[in-house]
């Protein structure tokens, strides 16, 4: 249950995110189609964090305690890319149009979890 709840968070941040952010675009033909693509690419935003997130913060140790963390902002917004890659191979009408959308997206995508994760708890 809490996974189903997490997933649903992430789909209405990443929403968000497209409302918010130029360059973050859901484009399917009608709003069940978005719905469906936003909750397959925050399975798909989720899995991607699971798996490499630790690896990464594993790797980079370094730049994250020389950048007192801000290092995490670009790898946030690499993966939020690696996302928008792999939707496109999966032939989900998500796109991410390059670094800057990622990285001001994987903010609000950021922000907006962490707000709706305080408000249902869990």
């Amino acid at each position: 249950m809490k996974i189903i709840v997490k997933i649903l968070a992430v789909a209405a941040a990443l929403w968000v995110a497209t409302e918010l952010v130029d360059g973050i675009t859901v484009s399917g033909d009608t709003t069940s189609r978005n719905v469906l693509t936003l909750l397959a690419v925050a399975l798909i935003f989720g899995l991607v964090n699971a798996v490499l997130k630790p690896i990464i913060k594993t790797v980079g140790c370094a730049f994250y305690i020389l950048t007192l963390g801000l290092f995490a902002l670009i790898v946030n917004a690499g993966l939020l890319l690696l996302t928008s890659w792999i939707a496109a191979q999966v032939d989900l009408p998500f796109h991410v149009a390059g670094f800057w959308a990622a990285f001001w997206g994987a903010i609000v995508v950021g922000v907006v979890s962490w707000l709706l994760d305080l408000v249902l708890g869990d």
